[in-house]
């Protein structure tokens, strides 16, 4: 039998209701327009990071570089990803979201016809940044607005979101594998033509009013400002960590099965089906958000990887545990950021500091742990990942327990008679037709 007076109680099924309330109450920011344009938009920055790759021999022979000169253009795209992801951050209070996503698309589509037409190599340079400049912003403005913009729903709508990236990065290469490579000039012009065609989609975006929202009632009622920045700082070693499992497993998986006696063609299936799966897995899990939190689907997906990396070291069964990482670490990117803006009072500045360190994570880690890799051997790659997806459970802990404490301060504020308690109306009530509990102030004594 509980120990809790019933008052106690009470008060702990009315706080409940309130961040409940305050998480369905988000701001509708887009129109049918505008979701169609956004998950268009995530299909072409999808397409747009797959496609260097493809292209790097015809852009040799094009431009008479070697690889590693070739492979720049990759740098120089994700160099100005980064900058995209700051640039919206910054304009995003003094600009409206229509014309920074509208700009943004422009820059993507001039980027990629630039580089597909340079008539020299610095030009085809400056071609990779400029797409990446819009790539960066519109992959931080719409997972930001999807964030705060669908209330409860916003998990879910993150997953189909970040699914749509995931059917991008799989049709673009496809298309040009049919073409050839010396055939990418004319995919990056096509690409560039769609990008210019969504613009027209972002009249379906709304603005967002300061001081609404899920998180600005949240987190004023629990007070996590002065809790923010290590909470930050946690989500950012959870986001390096996991996009350094997942581009280290897409990178090396080749290289660890061929290491334990499969064929180059078998490796490079199973590390095709990873991807697939990753998509496929943020499709399923959508409706899963609807019914279970944040931190429930976190800490799930991560144990499910560390099951499936330690399974990926028995040889006979890495395909199928490299398939089975790809449904595991799917919900992690899409899933966390919902939880970090209900957690973090200044969730967009918290949300693009996450976002470009998981750019970073995302191309600093495969080079890293090919050191490491190098230094063991190649069948030692589901262990090293292992080990990095074991301190993403780790700081996963950290803030569970953090955020725990947090609300373990507030109650202990009202229990004192330093934070007025007030019970939360309902949805009805807070909207004028009355049918909720009457607010009243209540003061421990």
């Amino acid at each position: 039998m509980s120990s809790r007076h019933p008052r106690e109680r009470s008060r702990e099924r009315s706080r409940e209701a309130a961040l409940s309330n305050a998480k369905d109450a988000a701001p509708r920011l887009f129109s049918g327009v505008g979701i169609a344009g956004a998950f268009a938009g995530f299909v072409l920055i999808g397409a747009l990071q797959a496609l260097y790759g493809p292209a790097i021999p015809a852009v040799r022979a094009a431009h008479g570089v070697s690889p590693a000169v070739a492979g720049l253009a990759l740098s120089a795209h994700f160099v100005g990803g980064l900058l995209g992801v700051m640039a919206f951050h910054l304009a995003g209070g003094r600009i409206g979201n229509r014309v920074l996503l509208g700009w943004s698309y422009v820059a993507m589509a001039v980027g990629a016809a630039v580089f597909a037409a340079a008539p020299q190599w610095p030009v085809a340079l400056l071609g990779a940044f400029v797409a990446g400049l819009g790539y960066g912003a519109i992959d931080y403005g719409l997972n930001y607005l999807f964030a705060i913009g669908f209330g409860a729903r916003s998990p879910a709508m993150l997953n189909l979101l970040n699914a749509f990236f995931g059917v991008g990065s799989i049709l673009a290469p496809a298309v040009l594998a049919q073409l050839g490579p010396e055939g990418y000039t004319r995919v990056f012009f096509v690409f560039a033509l769609a990008s210019a065609a969504v613009v027209v989609l972002v009249r379906g975006v709304r603005e967002q009013r300061v001081g609404i929202g899920p998180t600005a009632a949240v987190d004023r009622s629990t007070h996590l400002r002065s809790r923010g920045i290590a909470i930050t700082g946690a989500f950012i070693v959870l986001y390096v960590l996991n996009m350094g499992v997942e581009s280290g497993a897409g990178g090396w998986e080749p290289t660890h099965l061929t290491s334990v006696g499969y064929t180059v063609g078998a490796a490079t299936t199973a590390t095709a089906v990873y991807w697939l799966m990753m998509t496929v897995g943020r499709f399923l899990v959508a409706p899963l958000t609807l019914r279970w939190s944040e931190q429930t689907i976190l800490t799930g997906s991560c144990v499910g990887m560390a099951v499936c990396l330690a399974l990926a070291v028995v040889p006979p069964l890495a395909p199928f545990a490299y398939a089975g990482l790809g449904l595991f670490i799917a919900p992690v990117f899409p899933t966390g950021l919902p939880w970090l803006h209900r957690l973090v009072p200044d969730a967009r500045r918290a949300g693009a500091y996450v976002i470009a360190a998981s750019m970073l994570g995302g191309v600093a880690s495969p080079p890293l742990l090919g050191i490491g890799i190098e230094l063991a051997s190649a069948t030692s790659v589901p262990i090293v990942l292992f080990g990095l997806n074991a301190l993403c459970l780790v700081a996963i802990w950290w803030v569970l327990r953090r955020s725990r404490s947090t609300a373990g301060t507030k109650e202990t504020a009202v229990r004192r008679g330093r934070i007025p308690w007030r019970w939360p109306r309902s949805p009805a009530a807070a909207a004028g037709r009355g049918g909720g509990p009457r607010t009243r102030a209540w003061r421990s004594r």
